[in-house]
């Protein structure tokens, strides 16, 4: 395991209150979600990309509005439609006619070539489509005729999308949604919230949010991210809880072995270890905490379990799930 720098060390002693700032800025303008607002960060400093689920009109938008805002990113926004074609997010090659008179052809971006980039109801588009922005959160690039495009850092889209209960939507397939880092749940406000959101959005007042974070800030925490430790029980821990989430493994708890269909990919033990590392950089550590693995485990994994018909028509939710596995599942001494 490589060891932290004490030029790292100085670096962490800022980090907390670089993020503080972003946080308080953005609760500024969004009323509660505090753990949205969180898991974004975290995502965000993880390199990750953000699903976020929840009916319409619970702020999703302005959420990430002013994670825009606050952090200096060119942003952009999706509307996705039925009609939509995957050449209205990459872009395409026109016939410009230049000073000389001369017809080329020049490529002109589509609103995917921004830094931060809100997907709205993603799942209102076809599959096709979706494709077009899921491949480019995969690649970090476009290619279009032939050529190819890279997408500038940070790259960071969170999507929203509808649930799959609401009418007009297309599910998205298992291996695309495995592309997010998290899948974070917008949950309807408590009356307090709730109250404190038609006062401000009745009123004349509005809030105005401050750039408090630089684009190259948050690039050089990004990469000081990946230099947080994992200590080998630690790693072994999240192996465990990756392994108890398929039915067919030893360590799958009868629970698991009953309503699920298909576990974890390997990609989510990575999105557990990334977003842990981030946690923890955020709390001033260069080390990952057990902790850390079990609060990030829900979002991390939430949308990585396929459960089968009986857990389908039991109304069984994967977060039930995730709860039983982490209880199970227990830190140990490696050697």
């Amino acid at each position: 395991m490589p060891k932290v720098t004490s030029a790292v060390e100085k670096q962490v002693e800022s980090v907390a209150a670089d993020i503080g700032r972003v946080r308080a800025e953005i609760q500024r303008f969004v009323v509660g979600q505090e753990d949205v607002v969180e898991g974004c960060l975290i995502a965000l400093l993880a390199g990750g990309h953000v699903l976020l689920e929840g009916v319409p009109g619970l702020g999703k938008t302005e959420l990430v509005k002013a994670l825009g805002r606050v952090t200096h990113l060119s942003n952009t926004r999706i509307q996705f439609t039925p009609d939509m074609m995957p050449m209205d997010i990459t872009g395409t090659h026109m016939l410009l006619e230049g000073d000389d008179g001369r017809r080329e052809s020049q490529f002109q971006r589509g609103p995917i070539f921004a830094n931060l980039v809100l997907a709205d109801e993603i799942n209102r588009a076809t599959p096709k489509t979706q494709s077009a922005l899921l491949e480019a959160m995969q690649e970090v690039s476009v290619t279009v005729g032939g050529e190819t495009f890279q997408l500038e850092r940070p790259f960071f889209v969170m999507a929203t999308q509808n649930p799959i209960e609401m009418e007009g939507t297309y599910p998205l397939p298992e291996a695309q949604v495995d592309r997010f880092l998290f899948k974070l749940v917008v949950e309807f406000p408590d009356s307090e919230d709730l109250a404190a959101i038609l006062d401000r959005t009745t009123g004349q007042k509005t809030v105005g949010l401050e750039s408090v974070l630089s684009r190259e800030r948050l690039i050089q925490l990004q990469d000081l991210s990946r230099q947080v430790e994992i200590s080998p029980a630690i790693r072994s821990l999240v192996v465990q809880l990756i392994l108890a989430t398929h039915p067919e493994k030893q360590e799958a708890s009868e629970l698991v072995r009953k309503y699920v269909r298909h576990g974890s990919s390997p990609r989510g033990g990575q999105a557990v270890i990334l977003a842990a590392k981030a946690r923890a950089l955020m709390q001033g550590r260069l080390h990952v905490a057990e902790q850390d693995v079990r609060d990030v485990l829900f979002p991390a994994l939430r949308h990585r379990l396929l459960l089968n018909f009986e857990g389908e028509a039991e109304g069984v939710r994967t977060d039930d799930i995730l709860r039983l596995i982490s209880n199970e599942a227990r830190l140990e001494a490696v050697l």
